[in-house]
């Protein structure tokens, strides 16, 4: 087996691959695996920090992501939180009305959040009242129904009496941040899906987890550690440049520089585009269909200060341009070097960030500096030591109504020959968990297609869970 592309979605497909004793090679294109959830070591006036190009997060629902760190061996470096908390700050808000929480309590579904909604400061008790009344609907949806994936979820909003400020304070908060989308650009299907999924199935479903290491450690070192472990072969810095069929009907797999690889099945889990380029003809039967996959942006404001302005691990904000933000201190290992004092290294993380994506790193600077004292009373005194900026252009397809039409499902029309990327047909949002569960879904029809025997990945062991989360 060949598995062209080493993010997420093609690692993920070659150990499950190798665990049913498949001989599998990945060809990756960079020096590392990882894909687009990736860290890079960077020289800055404190010294060497290691900065992953984008804050990541998953939920406790996300079983796949959760099972592909424990495989290899990297739980106890992304934990999830104990209990949903996310504190929630208004720069616009009132004295001591500033800061709500959406939390949960160890409650059945949908109590489990009604003490937060109910004592949320940022919306009014009619407003509170409606959103209760849109989640109830919400519930009641069924996110496989093609119907849904060409509904604008900003318009379901609206019809179901969800007001801007609603819309802004809530949907919006988290819908942008797992959907990479605000509502008026999301398809209902997808934010259906999210919703339903995260918040009104389990209790636990939307515990928060994310690295407290570099991503580059999960998902290139411990991975390519897992993979060698496996005996899979590894070759980075390959560029496959065509895949074709042989005489014998067997695989021929390109590369630039390098002698042809031939294999008995290819899972290309690479970007749509890519994908579309190494398609061999008939392989789908609407090949056009990959570039009608729009794509977003996500756009990472990286800020180190003097000192500490920032108590919380994280947080949410609303009334500014700021969306989530993220202490990085100890994973970029700025706390250990010797001229950090009380430094303080704090990630912006600022989704479907179209009219931002392309704007200078002064005007950027000029622009969220003050948003963060608006948000940080302690960050108006404070020195900044270091601003840059990460821009992924690409981060994610665009969850768009009606993108789910075009998004194809892992098998091809040509034989042994797999789709996977989390922007195949997961019937999840370009997520961590998508791209692993679009590998899990190659993989498994892979060899069911060579008739191996197989068991599925056994989902996550959810150790240190709590007892009310499951």
């Amino acid at each position: 087996m060949v598995v062209v592309g080493g993010g997420l979605a093609g690692t993920t497909a070659a150990l499950a691959l190798a665990d049913a004793g498949l001989r599998v090679t990945v060809l990756e294109g960079r020096p590392r695996l990882g894909g687009l959830a990736f860290s890079f070591r960077r020289p800055s006036p404190v010294g060497e920090l290691t900065v992953d190009n984008g804050q990541h997060v998953y939920l406790r629902c996300c079983s796949a992501y959760r099972w592909f760190l424990d495989r290899v061996g990297g739980s106890r470096l992304a934990p999830l939180q104990g209990r949903l908390d996310v504190p929630v700050l208004d720069a616009d808000g009132r004295p001591g009305r500033r800061l709500g929480r959406l939390r949960r309590a160890a409650l059945p579904v949908p109590l489990h959040l009604a003490a937060s909604l109910a004592t949320y400061p940022h919306l009014s008790l009619a407003e509170r009242a409606q959103v209760g009344r849109a989640a109830l609907a919400l519930g009641r949806l069924d996110p496989t129904d093609p119907a849904l994936d060409g509904v604008d979820f900003g318009d379901w909003l609206r019809r179901h009496g969800q007001s801007p400020r609603a819309v802004e304070a809530l949907w919006d908060l988290v819908g942008v941040a797992t959907l990479n989308a605000t509502a008026r650009d999301a398809s209902l299907g997808l934010a259906a899906m999210v919703f339903k999924t995260g918040l009104l199935s389990r209790p636990g479903a939307a515990d928060i987890g994310w690295a407290r290491t570099p991503l580059g450690e999960l998902h290139d070192t411990l991975a390519r550690a897992a993979l060698d472990k496996a005996g899979v072969v590894c070759e980075l810095r390959t560029k496959v440049t065509a895949v074709a069929r042989t005489a014998e009907g067997r695989w021929s797999v390109h590369t630039a520089g390098g002698a042809p690889l031939e294999a008995d099945a290819v899972v290309l889990a690479v970007p749509q585009r890519e994908a579309h380029a190494l398609l061999p003809e008939g392989a789908l039967d609407a090949p056009d269909r990959l570039l009608r996959i729009g794509t977003a942006p996500i756009l990472n404001i990286h800020v180190v200060y003097d000192r500490k302005v920032m108590r919380r691990p994280f947080f949410a904000a609303i009334g500014t341009p700021v969306q989530w933000v993220f202490d990085r201190t100890d994973a970029s290992g700025l706390a250990k070097l010797p001229g950090a004092g009380d430094s303080q290294y704090l990630a912006l993380s600022q989704s479907a960030a179209h009219q931002e994506i392309e704007l200078p790193a002064a005007e950027l600077r000029a622009r969220y500096l003050p948003e963060l004292e608006r948000l940080l009373p302690a960050a108006r005194g404070a020195a900044v030591r270091d601003f840059f900026v990460t821009r992924e252009r690409t981060a994610t397809f665009a969850p768009t109504p009606g993108v789910g039409r075009l998004r194809p499902d892992a098998p091809t029309n040509a034989p042994g020959l797999y789709l996977a990327g989390a922007w195949t047909a997961t019937g999840w949002p370009a997520t961590m968990e998508g791209a692993v569960r679009s590998g899990l879904s190659a993989a498994r029809t892979a060899l069911c297609d060579l008739g191996r025997p197989h068991r599925d990945p056994p989902p996550a062991s959810g150790r240190g869970t709590p007892k009310e989360a499951a």
